[in-house]
């Protein structure tokens, strides 16, 4: 009897031990993939050095011929009145976060930064003028609005500086 109490008790210290051993291997396991991962939620802010994103965190970056408390209509133009408010700025434009179903808001976002790219990239593929005449265009309906949106964003997103 008393060997099989010594046997219960090393048996369960022994799965004790080892339940210990698999919550190490898959908290290494955890923390060693992480490293190799996209950055978390801490960086995100400034994951891409072309995105809104990127600009609306690191205002010292813009350009000088790009004041930041710009209106989105004096930039660009009479349409731009029409859809956002009339003191809208470039930089509340780059950190609005309400762009998740408002293709119009996702557009003045990205278009901001396209913007800002246009003068601060060597290499960007839009020029100030095309994204001013793009975004003035895209502002005709909501299908258009999201599709160079989309087009900002990717060149936003593949951006070098």
């Amino acid at each position: 009897m008393l060997l099989d109490m010594d046997m219960d008790m090393v048996m369960g210290r022994f799965c004790l031990l080892l339940s210990r051993l698999v919550l190490l291997f898959f908290v290494f396991l955890a923390t060693s993939s992480a490293q190799h991962r996209s950055p978390g939620f801490l960086y995100t802010r400034t994951r891409g050095r072309c995105t809104p994103q990127y600009w609306s965190s690191r205002t010292e970056s813009w350009p000088k011929m790009v004041p930041q408390m710009s209106t989105v209509s004096k930039v660009f133009g009479s349409r731009a009145f029409e859809r956002y408010r009339y003191d809208l700025t470039l930089l509340e434009a780059a950190g609005r976060n309400d762009d998740g179903d408002n293709v119009f808001a996702r557009l003045v976002k990205e278009s901001t930064a396209a913007l800002l790219n246009s003068y601060a990239r060597k290499g960007y593929p839009y020029t100030a003028w095309d994204v001013k005449t793009l975004v003035i265009q895209a502002l005709v309906s909501e299908e258009s609005a999201a599709l160079q949106a989309q087009k900002f964003s990717e060149a936003n997103q593949n951006c070098t500086p």
